[in-house]
C-alpha cells in the first residue's frame, strides 16, 4: 500500500487528463463539423468544460502541493476545493447552455449529415473518457487528491452521457432522420445528467471550503484509536479531523497519568502520531493537548502498573464519534462505565 501510494504522481495524471481534454475536444468538434447535430455539439461543449477544469485542477494540485507558509498556516490545501467548486460551476453552466441550444434547434431543426461517422468518433471518445475517469478517480482515492477525484467523477459521467448520445444518433442513422427532434431532446437529457453531475461536484466542494466534516474519515480514524488504544492513553476528546489535499490534520487532547514527566508526554504524542501516519500512508500533522488525569479518572484507566490509583477499575469508555467531539474530558456523571 505505502509503495504504491509513493509511486503515485497527481501532478503527472491531472497534467495528462488536461492534453486529454484537448485532444477529445478537437475529435468531438470533427464529429460536430460532419454531421451538424446539436446533440454532438452538446458533447463538444461538455467537451470545453473539459479543458478548463482539466488546466485548472493541474494549476490548483500544483498550488495544493506547496508547503505552508506563514500566509498558509495550514497550506495551500484548499485550492483543491476551490477549483473543484469552479469545475462543478463551470458544469452546471455547459447543462443550462446546452438546454438553450437544444430548444433552439428544436423549434428549427438542423439538417444532419454523416451520422456514421459521426457516431463512431463518439464513441471512440466516451470510451477514451471513461477509462481515463475511472483512472483519475481509482489514483486520487489512493492519494486523497480531490481534484483528481472530482475529474475522474466527470469524465465518467461526461462518459455515461455518451451512452444517451450513441443511443440517439442511433436511432436518427435507423429512421434516416425522418426523427430529426430526436437530436435536441437528447441533446437536452444529456445536459440534465450534466447539471446533475455539476451540482454533486459543487455540493462536495462546498463542503470542503466549509470545513463539513467527512463521517467516513472522522469513523476510520477513531476505530484505529479505539482498537490500538494504549492503557494509558486514559481518555481522549475534543477530537477534529480534518484532510486538506494530501495533508491530514488531527487535533485533540489527551490524558495521560499526571505524573509522566515532559519525555513521557512527548513519547505518547509520537506513538499516537506514528499509528495515524502508517494506517493513512500520507503526511500527518498533530495538535494534540496533553491534559494529567485526575482521581474521578481511576475508574476508566486500564493501566494496571499505576502506581497511584485512587479507585478500582471499572472499564474503559468506548470512544465513538458521539463521545470524542466534545470539549469535555470522560469520566464525570453518566460518563462512566457502568
Amino acid at each position: 500500500m505505502a509503495e504504491e501510494q509513493i509511486k503515485i504522481n497527481p501532478v503527472r495524471i491531472q497534467r495528462n487528463i488536461a492534453f486529454l481534454a484537448v485532444i477529445l475536444f478537437l475529435g468531438k468538434m470533427l464529429a460536430w463539423y460532419l454531421t451538424h447535430s446539436v446533440t454532438v455539439l452538446t458533447d463538444a461543449l461538455e467537451g470545453i468544460v473539459n479543458m478548463i477544469a482539466g488546466f485548472l485542477g493541474l494549476f490548483s494540485i500544483i498550488l495544493a502541493a506547496r508547503p505552508r507558509d506563514t500566509n498558509h498556516p495550514y497550506g495551500h490545501g484548499k485550492a483543491e476545493f476551490l477549483s473543484s467548486a469552479v469545475e462543478g460551476t463551470l458544469i452546471v453552466i455547459a447543462g443550462v447552455i446546452i438546454i438553450y441550444e437544444g430548444i433552439l434547434h428544436l423549434i428549427t431543426p438542423n439538417k444532419i449529415e454523416k451520422l456514421d461517422t459521426g457516431l463512431l468518433i463518439v464513441v471512440v471518445c466516451g470510451t477514451i473518457n471513461f477509462l481515463a475517469g475511472w483512472y483519475a478517480e481509482k489514483k486520487g482515492r489512493k492519494s486523497n487528491s480531490m481534484i483528481l477525484v472530482s475529474a475522474g467523477s466527470h469524465l465518467k459521467a461526461d462518459a455515461y452521457s455518451t451512452i444517451a448520445i450513441i443511443t440517439g444518433l442511433s436511432l436518427l442513422i435507423l429512421t434516416h432522420n425522418r426523427w430529426a427532434w430526436l437530436d435536441s431532446v437528447v441533446a437536452m437529457c444529456f445536459a440534465v445528467i450534466i447539471i446533475i453531475t455539476g451540482a454533486k461536484v459543487l455540493r462536495r466542494s462546498i463542503a470542503g471550503i466549509m470545513d463539513e466534516m467527512d463521517m467516513k474519515l472522522l469513523h476510520e480514524v477513531i476505530t484505529l484509536l479505539q482498537e490500538k488504544r494504549q492503557p494509558q492513553w486514559v481518555d481522549l476528546h475534543n477530537l477534529r479531523v480534518i484532510q486538506y489535499g494530501n495533508m491530514l490534520h488531527v487535533d485533540a487532547h489527551m490524558t495521560i497519568p499526571w505524573y509522566y514527566q515532559v519525555i513521557d508526554a512527548e513519547k505518547e504524542i509520537d506513538a499516537l502520531e506514528a499509528l495515524i501516519r502508517t494506517h493513512f500512508n500520507n503526511q500527518v500533522e498533530l495538535f494534540i493537548h496533553i491534559d494529567a488525569c485526575k482521581p474521578f479518572q481511576c475508574k476508566l484507566c486500564a493501566l494496571a502498573s499505576c502506581p497511584e490509583r485512587k479507585h478500582t477499575f471499572e472499564g474503559q469508555v468506548e470512544w465513538t464519534v458521539s463521545n470524542l467531539w466534545a470539549n469535555s474530558a470522560h469520566g464525570k456523571g453518566a460518563n462512566v462505565p457502568a
